[in-house]
């Protein structure tokens, strides 16, 4: 893991911090969009602009995805998680809007002394 601390020391913590928090907010507007394409192309299979939207907004949706999970191992060294915060961090992934909860609950640094 020494290349992803060289990698992630070219830039500032509260510029890493300012990352990730859009990019958590961004994962879980592209999963709220892939499901109205869902919804959509269950309704409109035949419409050729469901499927463009779909490919569209499922793309950007991975790209967010795979951002989150590259700036996992960054945020879990300024946070000071364990191996149990982080492996929910990286669970929040997988569901629904839970990048949301991982940025509010998770991703402070006083979040110990308000437990």
């Amino acid at each position: 893991m020494n290349f992803i601390e060289k990698y992630y020391a070219k830039y500032p913590e509260d510029k890493l911090i300012k990352w990730f928090k859009q990019i958590c907010f961004a994962e879980a507007v592209s999963w709220l969009l892939l499901f109205s394409a869902m919804i959509w192309i269950r309704v409109e299979p035949e419409n050729i602009f469901v499927i463009i939207y779909i490919s569209t907004i499922g793309s950007i949706h991975g790209l967010f995805f795979t951002l989150y999970l590259i700036f996992l191992p960054a945020i879990r060294k300024i946070y000071h998680w364990d191996d149990e915060d982080f492996i929910f961090a990286l669970m929040g992934a997988f569901f629904p809007f839970a990048t949301i909860w991982v940025d509010k609950k998770l991703a402070r640094k006083n979040r110990l002394s308000d437990e």
